[in-house]
C-alpha cells in the first residue's frame, strides 16, 4: 500500500456499486486531485442492471472482498453499501491497513462506532464518514447568518425533510429496520441531527415521537416494533434554545419547508432541498458551472428587526456552492498530508450523532424526557 504520508496520489476503491457509489461518490473521486479511482467491488456485475466493469472499463475489478482488500496498491476504502455492512466492511478494510471512507448513516450504534474508532487508533489509518450534507448551500448559508449574528441569540431552530411518499422503498431504505440502520430516522435524520450538531453540539435533553404516518401509528409501548417514516423531535440546549426535528414520509406540499429560524435580532425561512442531489442523478457534472446553484425562485427569506422595532423581510440567496466535492478535497489533503485532525468528518462526531439518534429511539419508545450528559 502506498504512504499517505508521500504520495500525492491515493489509490481508491469502491465497495458497492448503486446509486450510492454511482451518484456521490465516483464522481468526486474522479474529480479530486489527490485520488485516483483504482478498483470497484461489485459481486454480480452480471446479473445488475448497472455494471462497473462495463462503465469504467480502466480500472480493476473484483466480485470478492478478500481479493479487494489484498490488493497492496489499494489505498482508500468507500463502503457505499446499505447500512448493515458498514461496521463489518469498515473493520475489514482497517484490519487490512487501508484507510476507510464510509456513507451514512455511519453504523447501525454508538457500540459499533466505538469499535471502529478504537481499530482507527490501532492500525493507524484514518477513517471518514461521508455526511455530505455539511456542504449544502443552503446550510452553509445558514452557518454563515448564525456566525455574523444576522439573526442575534437564537431562540428556536426548526430544520426539516419532509417528502410524500405513500409508498415503501424498494431498496434498502424501505426494507431494513431501525437495528439495521434503516428507515427515516437513520437515512434523513443521520442528515439533520448532524447539521445541528454542527452549529451547536450535543443537546441537553431530547424528547420525540416516532411514527408511521403511511399506516397511522405511533410508536411506544403498543408499537414496539415500529418502524417510523416519520420523526418529531426537540432538542434542549442549556441556554433554553430549542431545535425541532422533523421528517415527515406524507406532507403533500409543492414546497416543503427545510429552515425556520427564530432569533433575538430577525428570523431565516428557507423551502426547497438543496440541489445537488437532482442534478448529480439527472446527469450533471460535477464541474458544470451551475452544479450546486438554485433558481431565485428558492431564495430564502430573512426579517431583520430594526432598531426601532420594525421588521423588514428580504430575499436571502444561498452562499456560493462549495458542492459535495469539498468533502473528497479535504479527506484527500489530509491523507496526503497525515494529518488527522485535518478529516472533515471525523468518527467521533458521527458517534455523537449516534448518540443522539439512540435517544431518540429512547424517547419515543418509552414516551419520556431522556438526558444527554
Amino acid at each position: 500500500m502506498a504512504d499517505s504520508k508521500s504520495s500525492s496520489t491515493l489509490n481508491v476503491g469502491v465497495i458497492g456499486y448503486g446509486l450510492s457509489a454511482t451518484v456521490f461518490h465516483i464522481p468526486f473521486i474522479i474529480t479530486t486531485s489527490t485520488m485516483r479511482l483504482h478498483s470497484i467491488l461489485q459481486r454480480n456485475p452480471d446479473k445488475s442492471a448497472q455494471s462497473a466493469p462495463r462503465d469504467h472499463p480502466d480500472v480493476k475489478h473484483f466480485t470478492s472482498l478478500d481479493t479487494f482488500l489484498a490488493d497492496p496498491a489499494l489505498d482508500v476504502v468507500v463502503v457505499t453499501t446499505p447500512p448493515e455492512t458498514h461496521f463489518p466492511f469498515a473493520q475489514q478494510a482497517l484490519r487490512a491497513g487501508k484507510h476507510a471512507f464510509v456513507e451514512k448513516p455511519f453504523v447501525p450504534s454508538v457500540a459499533e462506532a466505538e469499535a471502529l474508532i478504537a481499530l482507527s487508533k490501532e492500525t493507524g489509518r484514518m477513517l471518514c464518514v461521508y455526511q455530505n450534507r455539511r456542504w449544502d448551500s443552503d446550510f452553509l448559508t445558514v452557518q454563515k447568518l448564525l456566525a455574523e449574528g444576522k439573526l442575534g441569540r437564537v431562540v428556536e431552530f426548526e430544520t426539516h425533510f419532509d417528502r410524500f411518499r405513500l409508498q415503501k422503498s424498494a431498496t434498502w431504505k424501505g426494507s431494513l429496520g431501525m437495528a439495521q440502520g434503516g428507515g427515516a430516522l437513520y437515512d434523513l435524520g443521520t442528515h439533520l441531527i448532524d447539521q445541528v450538531y454542527v452549529l451547536f453540539g450535543l443537546p441537553r435533553r431530547v424528547f420525540a415521537t416516532l411514527a408511521c404516518q403511511r399506516e397511522g401509528l405511533v410508536s411506544g409501548p403498543q408499537n414496539p416494533d415500529l418502524e417510523p417514516d416519520s420523526v418529531t423531535a426537540q432538542f434542549l440546549y442549556d441556554d433554553g434554545m430549542l431545535v425541532f426535528v422533523r421528517i415527515a414520509g406524507v406532507s403533500a406540499e409543492v414546497k416543503q419547508p427545510r429552515f425556520w429560524i427564530r432569533g433575538t435580532k430577525g428570523s431565516y425561512k428557507k423551502f426547497g432541498l438543496d440541489t445537488q442531489e437532482p442534478q448529480l442523478k439527472a446527469g450533471m457534472k460535477t464541474t458544470d458551472a451551475a452544479f450546486g446553484k438554485e433558481d431565485p425562485e428558492w431564495d430564502g427569506k430573512i426579517t431583520i428587526v430594526g432598531e426601532d422595532g420594525s421588521m423588514q423581510e428580504q430575499s436571502c440567496p444561498n452562499v456560493q456552492p462549495q458542492t459535495y466535492s469539498k468533502i473528497y478535497e479535504r479527506f484527500g489533503n489530509a491523507l496526503v498530508g497525515g494529518r488527522e485532525q485535518d478529516v472533515p468528518v471525523p468518527a467521533e462526531q458521527a458517534r455523537d450523532v449516534l448518540r443522539v439518534i439512540e435517544a431518540v429511539k429512547q424517547s419515543a419508545r418509552e414516551r419520556r424526557e431522556v438526558e444527554l450528559s
